[in-house]
């Protein structure tokens, strides 16, 4: 018969950690604290509580601890140490080495790019999943990461120095991989109106989905983290407006102001809103209603019983309720996710010839590059150049 096995004790090193998690429960999964708690050490633990009481964003705060994670796992496999801090110059290198590689070299050469042991190590872990190289914006954040925590730690580190600046450069082009969009297409307004009718019934999860894909739409394009972080204290009312601001007859419509808060591009001392007119509006308040919902959460689960969960949705159900509604509708759940949203917005502003600006101040884009990509696209379609021999 095996012997069983101990049950940790309270000077269990990676209990202890896990239970100094738990104040992080708002932002960390239960299962991540659990193989956080495994990964980092006792001053990583103590770095994201720092980071946590001075009010670093909890998305950012996630993405440290996820990052800081894979950092101690994959330093562990390659050097058979913990993490250095600050570290070598040597290590950086290494790191842009086993993350960015050429794929045809490889094939020539096994021992190009990530040693096998140490890819079977994190795959092992569920820390690699992919396969070939990493895409070079998720290195580049990594590395981002890596010298947040350094800084934070009254560090200074080498990634700065010309020869990672170089070689992540020359990886980069190496790994010839190419750049993927976030949605491969947009949620457009006609994909929107076939994804309203899939959930146009009476049912609490008809009516939540309904509002949210509604108001994150509407509202901009708004990112699954502000959809997910969206409370009934953020709402205002305000006096409704004419359907035709230039036609006094026109019929009124509900208006109310949104409050974002602290979101990708902003700080909580930034008072960012936008404004939610008509349909969205009316759908927003009709499940609030139906929920019974007047404060706390704004977009919350239902379980498999129709019963309401206190807590909000994670950003990832956001995803996940777009991608099942995509799938209802009898389009492809691969070919989209909650960012089509925000790309389609712009898009659909693009294509009903609404001016570049009045559509950013709704989606709150600070880069006029990226958001005008989509009207620059909108106008290669309609214009003249591409029908030359039509």
């Amino acid at each position: 018969m095996p012997k069983p096995k101990a049950l940790p004790s309270p000077a269990d090193p990676v209990l202890r950690r896990a239970e100094e998690l738990d104040a992080l429960d708002a932002i960390l999964p239960f299962d991540r604290r659990d193989q956080l708690a495994t990964l980092l050490t006792d001053d990583d633990v103590a770095t994201l509580k720092h980071l946590a009481q001075q009010g670093m964003g909890d998305n950012t705060l996630r993405a440290l601890a996820s990052d800081l994670g894979y950092l101690e796992a994959w330093c562990q496999f390659a050097t058979g140490a913990a993490l250095p801090w600050p570290a070598p110059e040597s290590l950086l290198l290494k790191f842009v080495a086993h993350h960015l590689w050429d794929p045809a070299e490889r094939a020539e050469d096994p021992s190009h790019g990530i040693p096998a042991e140490v890819e079977a190590g994190l795959r092992a872990d569920g820390l690699l999943r992919a396969d070939g190289p990493h895409a070079p914006d998720t290195v580049r954040r990594r590395l981002t990461s890596w010298s947040i925590l350094t800084r934070w730690r009254g560090l200074t580190g080498a990634f700065g120095a010309p020869s990672v600046k170089t070689a992540l450069r020359l990886a980069v082009k190496a790994s010839k991989r190419p750049r993927q969009r976030k949605s491969s297409r947009a949620v457009t307004g006609d994909i929107l109106a076939k994804l309203l009718a899939v959930c146009a019934g009476d049912r609490l999860v008809d009516h939540r989905d309904r509002a949210l894909l509604l108001v994150a739409f509407a509202s901009g394009g708004r990112r699954r983290s502000e959809m997910a972080a969206m409370r009934v204290e953020d709402l205002a009312d305000e006096e409704p407006v004419r359907a035709d601001p230039t036609d006094a007859n026109s019929p009124p419509l509900p208006c109310l102001i949104i409050h974002l808060g602290r979101t990708k591009t902003t700080t909580a001392d930034d008072d960012q809103q936008v404004v939610l007119i008509g349909r969205p509006v009316t759908a927003l308040k009709q499940w609030l209603t139906e929920a019974k919902i007047d404060t706390g959460p704004v977009f919350r689960r239902i379980d498999q019983w129709g019963n309401i969960d206190r807590r909000a949705l994670t950003p990832q159900s956001v995803n996940l309720i777009l991608k099942a509604r995509i799938k209802q509708a009898g389009l492809d759940p691969m070919m989209f996710s909650a960012h089509g949203l925000r790309s389609g917005y712009l898009t659909e502003a693009a294509n009903r010839g609404i001016p570049l600006p009045e559509a950013m101040q709704q989606s709150q884009h600070k880069s006029v590059t990226q958001a005008a990509s989509y009207y620059n696209n909108a106008e290669r379609k309609y214009g003249r150049a591409a029908r030359l021999l039509v």
